[in-house]
């Protein structure tokens, strides 16, 4: 059971640095980050002058986020 707890919750976390629940802070953060560029992405489909590069500046972002955590 320790090894199957070990494999699940901990080993990912421990390879990028952090903590369990930094972990979950920061795959939470960027969870709703994906969502929110998501709904602009899809507004800005419908009405083109809506949201004009909202999601590509959201992904820019969340990407500069990723890159600096290795």
């Amino acid at each position: 059971m320790t090894r199957t707890w070990n494999r699940i919750f901990v080993q990912h976390p421990q390879s990028v640095n952090e903590s369990y629940f930094q972990h979950m802070r920061f795959a939470g953060w960027f969870a709703t980050r994906l969502l929110a560029a998501g709904g602009a992405a899809l507004v800005h489909a419908v009405v083109p002058c809506l949201f004009e590069k909202t999601a590509g500046r959201m992904i820019a972002e969340m990407h500069g986020r990723l890159t600096q955590r290795h």
